[in-house]
């Protein structure tokens, strides 16, 4: 098990990220983690990059897309 000490940077504490943990997420300086606090416990994993909205536009097909049989499919839940 690796240990790491809080260091002080204005008004925060900082870790340090162990070598092998940022070499096999692949991070680099201004990468993204989750934090997740489980009782006494700090999770750090690499964080979902999210695209963004100009990405997501460009990915999306110009001519519309149907599935056969899709407007015929009946309702099976609270989608109406």
């Amino acid at each position: 098990m690796l240990t790491a000490a809080l260091r002080r940077s204005g008004g925060s504490l900082i870790v340090t990220v162990p070598q092998s943990f940022v070499e096999q997420n692949q991070l680099q300086a201004g990468s993204r983690l989750a934090v997740e606090i489980h009782g006494n416990e700090l999770r750090l994993r690499p964080g979902r990059v999210r695209p963004s909205l100009d990405e997501l536009l460009a990915a999306t097909p110009r001519a519309p897309r149907r599935v056969k049989g899709w407007d015929e499919l009946t309702s099976v839940g609270t989608e109406l």
